[in-house]
């Protein structure tokens, strides 16, 4: 069910906003509608730890363990003393 919402804006955002609806084939409430949406689903998978990982950034998995407790700038200096001997 829809329902009527008035905002109050600057009016140079507001005719922006207008023409990128505009040139999307959207309208401004749908638009506004669609980012509220985005906004709130986000929140909800951000509260519930359910956060979805894409197929690619699974397949970038190395399965390599770090410690917790790693001091990467002590490592990454290490690591370029070691090959720059």
């Amino acid at each position: 069910m829809d329902t009527k919402l008035t905002l109050k804006l600057d009016k140079q955002v507001i005719d922006k906003a207008k023409a990128y609806a505009s040139s999307q084939k959207r309208s401004l409430s749908r638009l506004i509608e669609s980012y509220l949406k985005t906004l709130i689903d986000t929140e909800d998978a951000f509260s519930q730890d359910n956060i979805k990982i894409s197929p690619f950034v699974k397949s970038m998995q190395t399965g390599v363990k770090i410690p917790v407790d790693l001091d990467y700038k002590k490592a990454y200096g290490d690591h370029l003393a070691e090959k720059y001997k």
